[in-house]
């Protein structure tokens, strides 16, 4: 007979979930219909359970640490070739101060969001601040202050909702800066009032731990209706090969509120290239990246499957044209898509001055571009 804990039951309850996951999310339910399909679903599911591991597990508001959500072999919820992201509990009831360092990005934020805290999806933004609005020393550190008493800089008042953190630094380089471990930036939090240090482990805190992971998962799979069974936020089409002009997100939950965003997905044949043209605007950062359809980002590892504004070649005019292809075609700006003939491609403008120009697309026969 074994011996049964709370442990014990949340355990079997996740494998529930895991077993109700594959019938369901990884079969035709969700629009998948082969082999190819499933694989890509089963690969996902790996990395959100090693994203809710890693940052739902084992947290303390009242004892936090900033942990890196995303890297080049743990992909998910959009991740970017060109960024590096930290995230943290948080709670209405602590004040926090955060110390940081812009490590060269050309653009930095941090987000409040709500709704988070047994690791479900965000469902809003309660708060933002990017760099423009922040004291940076000249060797590019900040701190910032989370809540307690308001203060005239650095400091976000925390509402009563609020249950996580999210930074974001953005690198316009040449290469991909979430490949590079010397620009990991240096990030720690503390809280102010969070007393002794905590109990240690015990029955009843492995259990919450393991709901909250599974809870993290089936937010990001059984909760996620596929796009076409859902009304999607406006800065995404569901038409592919065609822009949606590119918006502010709002209080969309994970987005960051002073960007602009466009997303589409992409189809062509194996003879085919979607040719994509527009101009970048002015903005503290811009990019696009390629997607598979579970929001993970390509190999960048091996392959040039994203560009931002440095890695761009421009036309006389100063505009792109940004050419994706399953085959290099020996023209500038080549995304490669791994060959597949489906995905999504995704904008991001942040802090933008001025208009926004929507890319225009077409599809060409690869042979006409040599």
């Amino acid at each position: 007979m074994s011996i049964e804990t709370q442990s014990r039951n949340a355990l079997r309850e996740f494998i529930d979930l895991l077993s109700e996951i594959d019938e369901r999310w990884s079969g035709p339910e969700w629009n998948l219909h082969s082999p190819e399909d499933v694989v890509g679903s089963h690969r996902a599911l790996m990395h959100i359970l090693e994203a809710s591991l890693v940052g739902f597990f084992e947290q303390d508001v009242a004892h936090p640490d900033l942990r890196r959500i995303t890297t080049p072999s743990r992909k998910l919820t959009g991740d970017n070739p060109d960024a590096v992201y930290f995230d943290a509990p948080l709670s209405s009831r602590h004040s926090y101060v955060i110390h940081g360092e812009m490590k060269g990005a050309t653009y930095f934020s941090l987000t409040l969001e709500e709704g988070t805290a047994e690791g479900g999806m965000a469902t809003s933004t309660a708060g933002v601040i990017n760099d423009l609005d922040m004291d940076i020393d000249g060797n590019g550190s900040f701190t910032l202050y989370l809540g307690g008493e308001q203060r005239e800089r650095n400091w976000l008042a925390l509402s009563p909702d609020v249950s996580r953190l999210t930074t974001r630094h953005y690198f316009e380089n040449s290469e991909s800066a979430a490949l590079d471990p010397h620009l990991e930036p240096r990030m720690r939090i503390e809280c102010l009032d969070g007393g002794d240090a905590p109990p240690p482990p015990d029955d009843a805190s492995v259990a919450a731990g393991i709901r909250r992971v599974a809870n993290v998962v089936r937010s990001r799979t059984l909760d996620m209706p596929p796009l076409a069974n859902s009304e999607p936020p406006p800065f995404l089409a569901l038409t592919p090969n065609e822009f949606p002009a590119p918006v502010r997100p709002g209080d969309f939950g994970f987005a960051a509120f002073d960007a602009h965003y466009s997303m589409a997905p992409y189809f062509i044949n194996a003879d085919e290239a979607l040719v994509i043209r527009g101009r970048w605007p002015e903005c503290s950062f811009g990019n696009v990246c390629l997607w598979n359809r579970f929001q993970q980002t390509l190999d960048y590892r091996n392959r040039r499957v994203s560009l931002n504004r440095a890695q761009t070649t421009a036309e006389e005019d100063g505009s792109f044209r940004i050419v994706l292809a399953h085959n290099d075609p020996g023209v500038p700006n080549w995304i490669d898509t791994e060959g597949n003939l489906f995905g999504l491609v995704f904008w991001r403008f942040f802090v933008v001055e001025g208009e926004v120009e929507t890319p225009r697309c077409e599809v060409v026969k690869l042979e006409s571009l040599s």
